[in-house]
């Protein structure tokens, strides 16, 4: 028994981790910002792609790097939606993409996680910190392992080099500053490597 006990134990020892690839079907950024100071207007963002390195056990192995295609931004408005694609705001011309690496991932209590990393939009790349929830892995209909990845965070658009805006009669802005950022993420997994 005592070599059994070894070779389960020394197993054990080794953390897996797991890489995940986002479900761009499943996959998209939500934001919302102040309009005319008295309502907020709300827009989407898709074609989202990356992987996720999930290590549960060892948050040090975890990492994540995605993006976001700059011109699926949809506002239920053309006309405002070929303004922010404009020079004006986001120049997707320029900058097609949208980009996130974390430099740190941390577990908190039952699935809160915490992401900081580098986001990079509009050219301009600053340090965003995530709050968010990843959900255990299950197994769907067809067979394919998945897990859900949801986070918020805020950012100043001014920080990116966004700075568009319009007095108003009242002496108010058109725009706010701050943009709220809600993410929903369905990952599908690919692989699973034994740690060295």
């Amino acid at each position: 028994m005592k070599p059994l006990f070894y070779v389960i134990f020394l197993f054990s020892s080794y953390g897996f981790a797991a890489q995940w690839d986002i479900d761009a079907a499943h996959a998209s950024a939500r934001f919302k910002i102040r309009h005319m100071t008295v309502s907020n207007v709300s827009g989407e963002i898709t074609g989202m792609k990356g992987t996720f390195k999930v290590d549960d056990k060892d948050t040090t192995q975890m990492s994540l790097e995605g993006s976001l295609d700059m011109n699926t931004i949809n506002t239920s408005n053309k006309d405002r939606d070929n303004h922010l694609k404009a020079a004006d705001f986001f120049d997707v011309n320029k900058f097609p993409k949208s980009t996130f690496k974390t430099k740190s991932i941390t577990k908190n209590e039952g699935d809160k996680v915490t992401l900081v990393g580098d986001l990079t939009m509009h050219g301009v790349t600053k340090e965003v910190t995530v709050e968010g929830e990843l959900t255990p892995a299950l197994k769907d209909p067809f067979g394919k392992i998945r897990r859900g990845l949801s986070g918020t965070t805020k950012i100043n658009r001014k920080d990116f080099g966004i700075s568009w805006n319009k007095i108003l009669d009242n002496g108010g802005l058109a725009l706010g500053d701050t943009v709220e950022v809600n993410l929903e993420i369905e990952l599908t997994q690919t692989a699973k490597d034994k740690k060295s």
